[in-house]
């Protein structure tokens, strides 16, 4: 064997062993988890919120061994300042450079429709854990890339015309609502689903995102004969609102979207915030179960200024993030495989799941994309700077 052939020899081996390592290398390389959200300004506590229960959950997953073949997940997060165009600056960023497998976000609905389009033309899977626009998840693409873990404005909408009618015996329905494509999202659903009771709006008045003074549009309603406000809008519309209220010494039950959870709204509302009964998709206080109860220790393990309930601020930011991260995790097992569109076709197959707000029972469909219905809200106060269930704030 000349010394040529044995070089040759030699050198084919080489490259031989060096392709049997690249699955190996592959398999080593962390499953890239997008984020996509308000982590500064008035929002930033929920933003905060769904990071953590992202967090919470990709350490769970990654102590049992990761998603797909040992695979660990990292999260990568990206501030969109509760920006429509920096969250689609931020999505593509994450999509093209980081190269995520799924992107979770889009705490306001304007920038989650900012980004649904962007989603669906690259075939990304997006989990909503926050934004409750209806339009969102119901966008008319197929295949549709856009899931959700949280509430939806037809749903809630419902639930607050309920709500106050049970509560607050509401026969005559003022709504007040942020003029933007959230506050035109339920605008059509609390117009819908009074019209389902017999009922039309004594008065329907929009302010801007930006507004110091809600007394004008407050005034028009209460010279209709509103008993009952209907509010749609973030923390700092929505403490404008109540303080309004205040300088009118108007004493009228405010029924709201879940807006004021997301941040500062005691502080900036005032003594009066307690005063505003909101939605929510899950609760740490009371009676918790095992699942409840692993997720507060974990909280506190990482967290340590979480002693408890009272410390989990944005509690559905945290909820909503930690179960859609699991069933994420579970489709890229079912398909193994952390590949786009295998993670899309997985979520639809997931048969069942026991998270943390409730079980799971084929949590999506090719015409459902939202896992929670209607039956899953829990409604809340704030009483001494706490989210509180109702039942238990009285």
């Amino acid at each position: 064997m000349t010394r040529f052939t044995i070089s040759m020899l030699a050198n084919a081996c080489l490259i031989l062993a060096g392709s049997t390592l690249l699955p190996s290398t592959h398999a080593a390389e962390p499953i890239k988890i997008g984020l996509v959200t308000a982590l500064s300004g008035q929002s930033a506590q929920g933003g905060e919120a769904i990071a953590r229960g992202l967090g919470l959950a990709i350490d769970e997953i990654n102590a049992r061994g990761g998603a797909v073949g040992g695979r660990k997940l990292e999260l990568v997060s990206r501030d969109d300042e509760s920006n429509p165009a920096k969250g689609v600056i931020a999505a593509r960023e994450l999509i093209y450079k980081d190269k995520v497998s799924v992107i979770f976000g889009g705490l306001d609905t304007p920038v989650s429709m900012a980004l649904v389009p962007l989603m669906n033309q690259t075939k990304t899977p997006f989990m909503g854990p926050w934004a409750a626009g209806t339009g969102i998840t119901r966008n008319g693409a197929n295949p549709n890339y856009v899931f959700r873990v949280s509430a939806v404005d037809e749903l809630v909408d419902k639930a607050m015309v309920q709500y106050a009618q049970k509560t607050f015996n509401s026969s005559k329905a003022g709504l007040i609502l942020v003029n933007n494509p959230w506050g035109e999202s339920n605008e059509k659903g609390l117009i819908a689903a009074l019209a389902e009771k017999g009922m039309k709006p004594a008065g329907n008045e929009k302010f801007e995102g930006n507004d110091l003074d809600i007394v004008p549009q407050l005034t028009r309603l209460r010279a209709a004969g509103a008993d009952t406000l209907y509010l749609v809008g973030n923390v700092g519309p929505a403490a404008q609102v109540v303080k309004s209220l205040e300088r009118m010494d108007w004493k009228v039950p405010v029924v709201s979207h879940w807006g004021p959870a997301t941040g500062r709204f005691t502080e900036l509302a005032g003594p009066n915030a307690k005063n505003v009964h909101f939605v929510q998709t899950y609760s740490f206080y009371g009676k918790q179960s095992a699942q409840g109860e692993k997720v507060i220790a974990a909280l506190r393990a990482k967290y340590p200024a979480i002693k408890g309930p009272s410390d989990i601020a944005a509690a559905i930011g945290v909820a909503n993030a930690y179960d859609g991260m699991q069933l994420v995790a579970k489709a890229m097992g079912l398909k193994a495989s952390a590949e786009r569109d295998a993670i899309r076709d997985g979520l639809e197959q997931v048969d069942r799941h026991d998270g943390l707000i409730k079980t799971y029972v084929h949590p999506f469909t090719p015409s459902n994309h939202d896992a929670l219905a209607e039956n899953d809200y829990v409604w809340a106060r704030f009483i001494d700077n706490q989210i509180l269930p109702v039942e238990l704030a009285k």
